[in-house]
């Protein structure tokens, strides 16, 4: 007779017993959304794709310390989540410059003048249109249009570590040209709540 591994208990306990159908079933139902979650994370299909992978196996092999009273769908989403933070870490890490503006950011927050800051948005705009071509097109596409390196790497089929290298050059060159303030603004243009903000006060 096959079980009904849509039972909680009856699914982990046959994980942990190592029957591959609850392994099966666990696949069958968690992997797309996990992989719809994940991809909400790293925005990378295939990253995306490797992390539920992972988790899945990583699940599979640590079987034997399920419980029986905990959620398995918490439990994965989570692992889901860990794992994200481990990739996020090992394979983007972030450019020494972008932790000062992070750092700078209460800067920005302290500023009370609207009219001063309108000025400073007023600024920033010109500086980026002084930058390069090439590198004001990488910078927008990370900035304002939210893209990650990979995605701009795959977008203009150039390598990673171009990206990174002009990048880099945005930020020397916005930095001299505007002063630490003025780029902590840069840094956040493209953020979602830096945007509604400055149409708040508009």
């Amino acid at each position: 007779m096959e079980k009904d591994f849509s039972n909680h208990k009856t699914l982990i306990n046959g994980l942990k017993k190592g029957d591959e159908n609850a392994y099966a079933y666990l696949v069958e139902k968690y992997h797309h959304n996990l992989c719809v979650y994940a991809n909400s994370l790293i925005r990378d299909d295939l990253i995306a794709e490797d992390i539920v992978q992972n988790v899945l196996v990583r699940t599979w092999e640590k079987r034997g310390k399920l419980k029986s009273d905990f959620s398995i769908k918490n439990y994965l989403y989570k692992s889901v989540h860990n794992e994200f933070v481990d990739q996020y870490r090992k394979n983007k890490a972030v450019m020494a410059l972008e932790k000062k503006y992070i750092a700078a950011l209460d800067l920005v927050i302290d500023e009370k003048n609207e009219n001063q800051l309108q000025k400073m948005m007023v600024l920033v705009t010109e500086a980026i249109e002084d930058l390069p071509p090439k590198c004001r097109q990488i910078f927008l596409l990370s900035k304002k249009d939210g893209l990650t390196n990979i995605e701009i790497a795959k977008h203009l089929d150039i390598s990673k570590k171009t990206i990174e290298a002009q990048l880099t050059k945005a930020f020397r060159f916005l930095r001299k040209r505007l002063g630490p303030k003025f780029a902590t603004i840069v840094f956040f243009i493209g953020q979602h709540e830096f945007r509604k903000d400055c149409i708040a006060r508009n």
